[in-house]
């Protein structure tokens, strides 16, 4: 009975507290203008206080800081009563067509604004001047509207916008720099995009918009009315990745030093008018994607330097003048994918070789001089000679005779499941579940593959999305591509349709969580294979029907109120003396059960105790970590290693954690546990992963880590998170990773060998900083009469100090052999064991000091160019590293000796070895659940007690 009621009397309480409202009343007053002007909006939006009720709308102390209402069939205008939500630091208000007109002046006054995203609505006229008063804007997006005008000067003063997309507009006029007394696009040192294809852009690109400040690595402004040189201040900007000056009229020769930008992926030169000879591209070696087609180069021998750019896959030269006979070494670039050189003067005989890439698949050679082929069948590849004296002759008509190419079409099959019937208007996801599914364009603006046909690009793009919708908790079952197609531009776009989970279809919430996922780029596809994006969504009408308060439920008179509000003070009371009660009774039962708990001291304060005081690290329950995890839900199992598993949380202040559980059958003693705890507890430095706190609860033994979104050391190496690691980055890691080894060796008490160093046990933060991960096999030097602990042999094939294998005495130096394996693999991006090969002794074979470089130009990784004036202090580190190798632990150096030398490195290549990167995104928040190479699991540590990993050593 007494139950009942307090329940009655809690829920009545609850709403009479509701009533009363939270929001500001500015905000609130501002909120209700603008819902005023809408059409469309969300039916939530009838609740009476909208920092609680109102779907879209987030607040911080009763004041509103977001508004993301994507997809949501918005229509109307914006009013300029929007410059009233003085806290706003998010508005997205993409893919809602019917929004239109301008945007008010207003909006400038929008201070705290750091995210501005329209994409895909239907606003027009000219990008108000205000925008620039937005100085903590770090994200503007207004791409696929109607906006016309001039590209507003104001927007230069952003001194830190990141994120610049103007992209398929109306907006004209010329590309604003600084210069007599206004700032301009070159201002944007810490951009990293710009975006202004598909407007109406005139004028020169201007020599003042690039400097060697910038941090640009997309540069598009394809598809303009642009006129003029490329100016030769292009080359200046060494970390672009893509460059898109096709489709414009630009003239005259292509700078010389545009072969200095070696990070650049993809090159689009195409349909313009440039002269001169081609440019030799010699020494871009990341170059994967180039087009210089439909220009008026003066006639040039097929240019050899084409058969140097190692990571090529797409030549595409129509209309360039070219002549001569095409190598057969051209058609061995290993990732070579196609060739389209018609309309050229191209003669001699094809000879496509008996090495070509085992990825080629078209060569389209239509309307040139060809009048021989060699091979007449060339396995999975269309040839086309169309148009070349090779096809007049009566004898000689093959298939390569025709221009057809074969029709291909994907859609993501059914997963082992038959697709049953469907409603009219519903659709059967690849789990072959009849739903509403979310749909959409996705548009890659340069993908740097164009094999159509080769599923395995679908694949890798299906599972990073489900990876990313998982990770940020969005119910979606399944996602369904279709339709890859290229368009005049060249962008590859595909259908996207995105299945709810467990129900039919997605509520608005869900809805509105993938809209401004994909519209503020949250989701990071697979690099460098699709590189930048936009999407644009269509409408979606299947929220489903919601059951709101009736008008009068709504308005209770004011005796119920009064009613409630006395009843609820009372049950107030009733509550604060069963808290009392209850906390009694738990403090009996803790004295109870804690005396055998060997943690039951380590929350005590006393400065005394001879156990560690955890200040820093924490007790966690089992039910907090459970509720941190979603339930140890499987959309957070982000790993999994000999230990058990490890999932990601979030604790109650919004850090993001990993924790790592054990299984019942890898779990230690109490007493153990403790151990490595203690000794975990005693490590403090900023290169070495924080253990936030543990559980010891309900038979459970876990550890808590911090959580680094950027992922290992390995995955950047590998290029499978999308992290750029250039010269100096390897080398401020190297150095973050010796620094925490010297800690563990040198300033802990006793000292602690790490024994597992590697590539995955280096985890990187959001400014690239390292830290060193994964102590599940560190041992401590509490014996200090001896210099080594002798132990079973444990750790990384590849890694692994041979002295240690042999002796089973680990000192600190077998740490430093590790580090010496780690900074082969920063050089190189190669696996220390790789195909029966051990790169320590690869290097130690190839090292040639006469030469520059020291001859490893084959280990060295393209990614970071092979240029002596790019890797300065390449032999230092080089000879470094070979000290670290030495087969004697002796003759190894210290690690303390290691960080000296590493920050003299940096600092004869100009770079502050204190200075931090700035902070940097990767391309994915999460590898695939299970793999090995997640940065908390260890997968790939083991026993050693068989035969050596290690080459035999030659004794002479």
């Amino acid at each position: 009975m007494w139950e009942r009621i307090s329940v009655v009397l809690l829920l009545v309480l609850n709403y009479v507290l509701v009533a009363k409202g939270e929001t500001d009343d500015v905000d609130f007053s501002t909120l209700k203008s603008l819902m005023s002007t809408w059409k469309n909006t969300p039916p939530e939006w009838e609740g009476t206080d909208p920092c609680e009720d109102w779907e879209g709308i987030k607040c911080r102390n009763t004041r509103v800081t977001s508004i993301t209402l994507a997809s949501t069939g918005l229509g109307g205008q914006l009013s300029g009563d929007i410059g009233s939500l003085s806290e706003l630091e998010i508005l997205d208000l993409s893919y809602n067509k019917d929004l239109t007109g301008p945007l008010p002046q207003s909006i400038g006054d929008l201070r705290k604004l750091s995210t501005l995203i329209l994409v895909s609505c239907s606003f027009s006229g000219p990008i108000p001047d205000s925008i620039g008063n937005m100085q903590e804007l770090l994200f503007l997006s207004l791409n696929s509207n109607g906006f016309s005008g001039v590209i507003p000067t104001s927007i230069g003063n952003l001194s830190k916008l990141y994120w610049l997309d103007l992209a398929d507009n109306q907006l004209e006029g010329s590309i604003p720099v600084s210069g007599d007394g206004t700032l301009g696009l070159d201002n944007l040192h810490h951009a990293k995009h710009f975006h202004l294809g598909k407007n109406n852009l005139s004028g020169t690109i201007p020599l003042r918009l690039f400097s060697p400040e910038m941090a640009l690595i997309h540069l598009l402004l394809e598809s303009n009315k642009l006129v003029g040189k490329i100016p030769s201040t292009l080359g200046l900007v060494k970390s672009l990745e893509v460059v898109r000056l096709d489709g414009n009229s630009l003239d005259g020769p292509v700078p010389s030093n545009i072969n200095n930008l070696t990070n650049v992926r993809d090159l689009y030169l195409s349909n313009n008018k440039l002269s001169g000879s081609p440019p030799d591209l010699t020494g871009m070696n990341a170059l994967s994607y180039l087009d210089m087609s439909n220009n008026s180069f003066t006639p040039l021998d097929f240019p050899e330097w084409f058969s140097t750019l190692k990571s090529l896959t797409t030549l595409m030269m129509e209309r360039t003048q070219l002549q001569g006979q095409v190598p057969s070494s051209l058609f061995e670039l290993v990732n070579l994918q196609t060739v389209v050189l018609k309309d050229n003067k191209i003669n001699g005989t094809l000879d496509v070789g008996s090495s070509y890439s085992s990825r080629l698949r078209l060569i389209d050679l239509e309307t040139n001089s060809i009048d021989n082929i060699k091979q007449t069948e060339v396995s999975n590849v269309v040839i086309i000679l169309k148009d070349n004296p090779v096809c007049q002759e009566t004898n000689e008509r093959g298939t390569y005779c025709s221009s057809s190419q074969s029709n291909f079409s994907y859609s993501t099959p059914p997963n082992n499941c038959e697709p049953g019937a469907c409603s009219s208007d519903q659709i059967s996801s690849p789990n072959c579940k009849c739903a509403y599914p979310y749909t959409g364009t996705l548009a890659f603006r340069s993908p740097s593959f164009t094999d159509l046909d080769n599923k395995t690009h679908y694949l890798m793009l299906e599972d990073s999305l489900m990876r990313s919708f998982k990770s940020h908790f969005v119910p979606v079952d399944s996602v369904l591509l279709s339709h890859p197609r290229r368009d005049s531009t060249g962008y590859l776009k595909l259908s996207l349709q995105v299945f709810p989970s467990g129900l039919d279809h997605f509520n608005r919430t869900g809805t509105l969580t993938i809209g401004f996922m994909l519209s503020n780029q949250t989701f990071k596809p697979p690099q460098p294979d699709f590189g930048p994006y936009f999407f644009l969504a269509d409408g979606y009408e299947h929220f489903g029907n919601y059951e709101g308060l009736s008008e009068s439920n709504k308005h209770s008179n004011i005796g119920i109120i009064i009613g409630a509000a006395v009843g609820g003070l009372v049950l107030l009371v009733l509550l604060l003396l069963a808290g009392v009660y209850a906390f009694r009774q738990k403090k009996r039962a803790e004295k109870a059960i804690g005396q055998s708990n060997p943690f039951r001291r380590w929350d005590t304060v006393d400065s005394k105790s001879d156990v560690p005081q955890l200040k820093e690290a924490r007790m966690f329950t089992f039910e907090d970590l459970k509720k941190y995890t979603k339930n140890f839900s499987q959309v957070n199992d982000i790993g999994s290693g000999g230990f058990g598993k490890v999932y990601k949380g979030t604790l109650p202040d919004g850090q993001r954690v990993a924790i790592k559980r054990a299984q019942k059958e890898s779990m230690q003693g109490k007493l153990e546990f403790k151990a490595e705890i203690e000794l975990l507890s005693r490590v403090h430095h900023k290169n070495l992963v924080s253990l936030l706190g543990f559980c010891f609860d309900q038979g459970e033994q876990m550890l808590v880590y911090e959580y680094l979104q950027n992922g290992s050391l390995k995955d950047a190496l590998s290029g499978k998170s999308g992290i750029k690691l250039d010269w100096i980055r390897r080398l401020k890691i190297a150095l973050g990773t010796a620094r925490g080894l010297a800690y563990l060796h040198e300033l802990v008490n006793p000292p602690i060998i790490h024994r597992d160093i590697k590539s995955n046990n280096i985890l990187l933060d959001n400014r690239l900083n390292a830290k060193v991960s994964d102590f599940g096999l560190s041992k401590s030097m509490v014996d200090a009469e001896k210099d080594h602990v002798t132990t079973q042999v444990k750790g990384t094939l590849g890694y692994l100090d041979p002295e240690y294998y042999m002796s089973q005495q680990l000192t600190e130096k077998s740490d430093v052999y590790s580090f010496g394996v780690l900074m082969l693999e920063l050089i190189s991006a190669k696996k220390p064991l790789e195909r029966g090969k051990y790169i320590v002794k690869e290097v130690k074979n190839a090292v040639d000091k006469t030469k520059g470089l020291y001859g490893l130009q084959e280990f060295i990784d393209p990614a970071m160019g092979l240029s002596s004036t790019t890797l300065i202090g390449f032999d230092k580190f080089v000879n470094l590293t070979l000290k670290c190798v030495e087969e004697s632990g002796e003759a190894r150096p210290k690690m303390s000796d290691v960080v000296r030398e590493i920050e003299n490195i940096l600092k004869s290549s100009g770079a502050n070895p204190t200075e931090e990167s700035p902070s940097i995104s990767s391309s994915y928040e999460e590898v695939s659940r299970g793999s090995s190479s997640h940065p908390y699991n260890s997968n790939d540590t083991f026993d050693l007690s068989g035969e050596s990993p290690y080459p035999k050593v030659d004794s002479s």
